[in-house]
């Protein structure tokens, strides 16, 4: 037999006196007026009681309760000293009520260096868990095989996705079909084409590539008409306070093309320099990120996105100095500021009637370098209400205006690109008559800034800063980058310093957005 451990000594015996059993876990310490039969026993050495003492103490027991227990005689010190704590309740086991819905289990990776680990709590799994930390580590080898080339820059993205897509399945399959439905998915994944950029349509759960395609079966469904988005074109008034520039500058426009010698403030660092053709290439420390708050041991303190070092820190980056114009007066002194046409007819007269080739609806964006004449367009490109492309060009620099710098990292563009252009701003304007008139609707993002480089005059405007707001209000706005992720489930401006953005890319965004808003916000239209 084995020894007994006395969790129930502690507890009186239901029987009380009539208890007949020769070894009773429980206690019988009152069931009568004499003190239980119990030797004390020394820790350091136990001894057995003699049997005369034993004799004697029997004697004086009531006849109705038996010589019993001997083998409390010998029972450990431990024990005895376990009586003694009578005091005490026994630890009770918690008892939980079962759930009647699968749960959640939480997940965490493995910082991204390798396969992510599975953290559920056994009881709460249908499956086991082993089984579901295997089919998690094949969905995990699977994904980095797919994101190969877009895991250098986004290490921990195999794991996000082979976790939400393993959740994803175990949610909707039984413990009979997880494994199969687990293989069919991993088949799936192989047959996915590789992605080179993270925006592609591969990047993603199952879940995010069926959500995605089927917003934008919604949005390509939507053509935008110059009535569908009547409602969500600002006020002149909006226009003013957002800085748009809504009347030609006085003055004599195109009178100084560029700042040769003169001496303006650097946008990047802030310094003072003298404007001239060829600046040195590393005469400016900056940070090329823009500032953000974060709260560290309950203190505010401002960082730079692009490097994460604190605001009174060195730039982290080197170039030349470069100066940015916003003035009117001064924008129309280095090219001239013009109205759009008005529409016409097919005999040439200003008319609203058919006849013009300007379109309803139009989503521009454009790509700016800096220059010794400040911020010039380098870049236009336009879409029309379907999202269909119908202008792209590069746009040279005027005469007498020379290039600082390509500002590639936003821009996209480059030295080796630019050389291939060849129509000029004046030119460009001409061209871009064909698709826009003063009754076109004209959908951008900070679309002010667009217009100005293009020193275009225009009124019917729709600017998604204003139908996102930012959460602060004026003056702070909310990147088009942001918006997509957020709206559209869709990355955009994912290049690194060496390819910058796209303005075609950014143009079909924005008419995505504002077609989202008008399927998810109808009869809403933004507070202006």
């Amino acid at each position: 037999m084995f020894s007994t451990l006395g969790l129930f000594q502690s507890l009186s015996c239901p029987d009380g006196s009539k208890c007949t059993r020769l070894w009773c876990l429980f206690s019988h310490a009152n069931d009568a007026s004499q003190p239980p039969l119990i030797v004390s026993v020394s820790a350091a050495q136990p001894k057995g009681p003699s049997s005369t003492a034993i004799t004697s103490r029997l004697t004086t027991l009531p006849s109705t309760v038996p010589a019993k227990r001997p083998h409390e005689l010998s029972i450990p010190a431990t024990l005895s000293a376990r009586k003694d704590v009578a005091s005490e309740s026994p630890a009770q086991r918690v008892k939980t009520s079962a759930s009647t819905s699968r749960p959640v289990a939480p997940r965490t990776t493995a910082n991204g260096n390798g396969a992510p680990i599975l953290r559920v709590t056994p009881a709460q799994s249908q499956v086991a868990v082993p089984v579901r930390q295997t089919m998690l580590k094949s969905l995990y080898d699977h994904f980095v095989v797919l994101y190969e080339a877009i895991l250098p820059s986004n290490p921990i993205l195999a794991s996000e996705h082979a976790l939400r897509q393993e959740e994803e399945i175990y949610n909707k399959s039984t413990k009979l079909t997880y494994r199969n439905a687990v293989i069919n998915s991993i088949a799936a994944l192989k047959r996915r084409p590789i992605p080179n950029a993270i925006s592609h349509p591969s990047v993603g759960t199952e879940r995010d590539i069926a959500a995605r395609i089927e917003s934008q079966k919604q949005l390509s469904e939507l053509r935008l008409t110059r009535t569908a988005v009547q409602q969500l074109v600002m006020t002149m008034q909006t226009m003013k306070y957002w800085g748009y520039i809504t009347e030609v500058p006085p003055g004599e426009g195109g009178s100084k093309p560029d700042a040769k010698g003169q001496v303006k403030q650097c946008e990047r660092c802030g310094q003072s320099f003298t404007v001239r053709k060829d600046p040195r290439k590393d005469e400016c420390y900056y940070h090329w990120g823009r500032p953000f708050t974060k709260k560290i041991n309950g203190e505010k303190l401002r960082f730079y996105s692009c490097c994460s070092k604190n605001t009174n820190e060195d730039g982290c980056s080197r170039g030349c100095h470069v100066f940015y114009e916003s003035d009117p007066s001064d924008l129309h002194t280095r090219h001239t500021f013009s109205l759009t046409r008005p529409p016409k007819s097919s005999d040439g007269h200003t008319s609203v009637e058919t006849g013009d080739t300007a379109l309803d609806v139009v989503a521009l964006d454009c790509e700016m370098i800096y220059t010794t004449g400040g911020m010039r367009v380098a870049r236009v490109s336009v879409v029309d209400g379907t999202g269909t492309e119908v202008f792209d060009e590069l746009i040279r620099m005027d005469d007498d205006v020379d290039i600082i710098d390509y500002n590639t990292r936003f821009s996209g563009i480059c030295q080796e690109k630019h050389e291939k252009a060849f129509l000029t701003l004046s030119s460009a304007r001409q061209s871009l008559d064909a698709f826009i008139n003063s009754e076109t609707i004209i959908i951008g993002h900070a679309l002010e800034n667009d217009l100005k480089t293009l020193r275009m005059i225009h009124h019917r405007c729709i600017d998604t800063v204003v139908l996102f707001p930012h959460r602060a209000g004026p003056p702070y706005r909310r990147s088009l980058r942001d918006l997509a992720k957020e709206h559209l489930g869709t990355v955009i401006q994912a290049g690194d310093g060496s390819s910058g953005h796209s303005s075609v890319e950014d143009s079909i965004a924005t008419l995505d957005l504002v077609r989202w808003y008008i399927l998810n916000k109808q009869g809403h239209p933004p507070k202006q």
